[in-house]
């Protein structure tokens, strides 16, 4: 091959490129007559369903200019059909629909990279590249936009580490599995791309930035046990029994084991995605967020109670701590009376409380029972309820239109409480009483989006974001940058919600919960949701009440063992999928009081009274 002229050299690649079109052709990954059908299902790592894979995701399809993209239902809930990224001046965008069953279609005319996401379930993907046949390479476009108005370069670090995060996301195989020997390998479409630099192998491009065949952590149990046991949403799990993914999945806080797994097969539990206990600790609620039911069962055995019909994708799950009345909140209803209350262990329906918007999403309760808050993941706002004179107090903006307010954090004493904005990667923070904004908390102030260069903790994407039950720290675990962050929450100091510690995470970072740890102090545990794997965080190791020394104590699995306790044969992603978690006891301010004494004598008495 040596001394080739600048001619053959040039057939070479146009002859590899057509290879690879051709390939693509005939693989079915290139739309026929120009239009895609994306089917939106609940089965995991292919919630956006062309039937056709490519690289091991069935989420993406390549198209010419004019290509109709359809999307049509195969799921036991709402969706939206939202652009959460495209070319920059792309016609046409942003596309966004309301949460519905139906189908939708949009014309996609602008060649470039597309990345369409449901805003109920923001990990959902699926994605159109719109090529430009007469150019070499499959087109990104040379500038994509964010749905919140962020512009950047194609071959950014930021534009690479969506398509990192999408290629993981849709593909079960490139989930990270502790439970195997093997090395982490991530599977990318072998293609080349036309980018804002030029053509460029997208596999390489990204093996160069990000690795490739990791070498994944031994488990590691923590030196000091937890008080009770731990329940981790293993949303991605699939059994024999059902044809909808999902169990949820008891660890002992003593020697760390999956002591359970309950599946619900007689119900055909659908994608359980967060739960809760009432004041005795003796069953558990499961929102199932491809559905509209809430699931009950026993604590102990495992066993269902019922299965209680409450609104379009339920998504957390939380009591009164004066009469341990159930809130709900259904995430697909577009309705402002999207929260629903149940009479204790769910044995009715007793009403919808009117918040003033739709679809809320992770809300949390007061200690006292006075109030609650929810995000309101359409509207870019807040709603702070008034159990007490049953009105709403406010409605706050907490970021921008489509920012995804997603989950709620509140202080211990109901001053203050922490709203995660998921695509605006802020937290914000917002006095209870005067129902004003504190302060917009910059999750990325470190991270140059161009390099990818980091010079301080950084999170992107941010989820589930609890305060501690004393009030000293917050834990937020972040999906897309796959980091924890550790925010100082003791009021009056300089340091005050301030992030003041980054952690390492597993992909798709995603629920944290504090549990007690035996002696004192507690753990906060994080699940993720491409990992089958939880981590335990010790948020203030010396206790000192100072949470910059917060780190990871332990990592334990969420597979199956062979003394685990089943009602339904694991057959896929084992473990995988972690999401809500639920530490047994309820230690948070309010809750904790409320224990019966089997629970209450295994904590101490600051833990008892974590408001001192």
């Amino acid at each position: 091959m040596l001394g080739l002229s600048s001619y053959q050299k040039t057939m070479n690649v146009i002859v590899f490129i057509t290879a690879i079109l051709a390939l693509l052709f005939a693989s079915n990954a290139f739309a026929r007559d120009n239009e895609i059908r994306f089917e939106l299902t609940d089965h995991a790592g292919r919630w956006f369903d062309t039937g056709v894979e490519i690289a091991g995701s069935r989420s993406i399809a390549v198209a010419t200019p004019g290509v109709r993209v359809k999307f049509s239902g195969d799921s036991n809930t709402v969706h939206t059909r939202t652009s959460l990224l495209y070319p920059t001046g792309a016609a046409g965008m942003p596309f966004n629909t309301e949460p519905r069953k139906g189908g939708d279609d949009v014309t996609l005319t602008t060649p470039g990279l597309y990345v369409f996401v449901c805003s109920i379930h923001p990990y959902m993907f699926g994605a159109v590249i719109v090529d430009d046949p007469t150019t070499a390479g499959l087109d990104l476009g040379s500038s994509l936009s964010l749905i919140t108005g962020v512009n950047f370069p194609s071959s950014s670090d930021l534009a690479t580490r969506l398509l990192r995060t999408f290629f993981i996301a849709t593909n079960p195989a490139n989930w990270q599995n502790y439970a195997s020997n093997a090395p982490w390998h991530i599977t990318y479409p072998d293609v080349d791309v036309r980018a804002d630099v030029g053509v460029v192998n997208l596999a390489g491009m990204l093996n160069a930035r990000y690795g490739n065949d990791t070498m994944l952590e031994a488990f590691s149990k923590p030196a000091t046990p937890a008080v009770g046991e731990v329940w981790v949403a293993t949303q991605f799990e699939t059994t024999a029994g059902k044809s909808k993914p999902g169990t949820v999945s008891a660890l002992d806080g003593v020697n760390w084991q999956v002591t359970r797994k309950v599946a619900l097969p007689s119900i055909d539990m659908n994608n359980p995605h967060n739960m809760w206990t009432d004041k005795d600790q003796s069953v558990i609620y499961a929102a199932q967020w491809f559905d509209s039911k809430l699931a009950v069962y026993d604590r102990q055995t495992g066993a269902l109670i019922r299965n209680v019909s409450v609104g379009e994708s339920p998504a957390h799950v939380m009591t009164l701590t004066d009469n341990d009345r159930i809130h709900v909140t259904n995430n697909g209803d577009s309705r402002t009376d999207s929260v629903m209350e149940l009479a204790p262990l769910a044995i009715q329906v007793l009403r919808r409380i009117d918040i003033g918007r739709g679809t809320p999403h992770g809300h949390w309760m007061s200690h006292d029972g006075k109030s609650m808050v929810t995000p309101n993941v359409t509207s870019g706002d807040t709603t702070q309820y008034n159990f007490r004179s049953n009105t709403i107090d406010a409605i706050l903006p907490v970021s921008g239109e489509f920012s995804h307010p997603l989950a709620i954090g509140m202080m211990p004493d109901a001053s203050k409480y922490y709203v995660a904005n998921m695509f605006d990667n802020t937290i914000t923070a917002v006095d209870m009483s005067t129902h004003t904004v504190i302060k917009h908390i910059n999750l990325l102030e470190d991270y140059d989006p161009l390099s990818g260069a980091v010079s301080g903790p950084v999170g992107a994407w941010p989820i589930q974001t609890p305060v501690s039950p004393d009030g000293k720290n917050m834990v937020t675990a972040n999906t897309l940058s796959g980091t924890i962050t550790v925010i100082d929450t003791r009021p009056g100091l300089a340091t005050t919600d301030t992030v003041v510690k980054m952690l390492p995470c597993d992909p798709g970072c995603h629920g944290v919960q504090y549990g007690a740890k035996q002696g004192g102090g507690y753990y906060a545990y994080v699940s993720s949701k491409f990992s089958n794997r939880l981590l335990v965080v010790d948020p203030d190791p010396n206790a000192d009440g100072d949470p910059s020394d917060a780190g990871i104590v332990g990592s334990v699995g969420l597979s199956a063992a062979s003394t685990t306790l089943k009602d339904d044969t694991v057959t896929g992603n084992p473990g995988m999928g972690g999401q809500g978690i639920l530490p047994i006891p309820l230690v948070y301010n309010g809750w904790v009081q409320n224990l019966p004494a089997f629970w209450s004598n295994q904590l101490t008495e600051t833990q008892r009274n974590p408001i001192q």
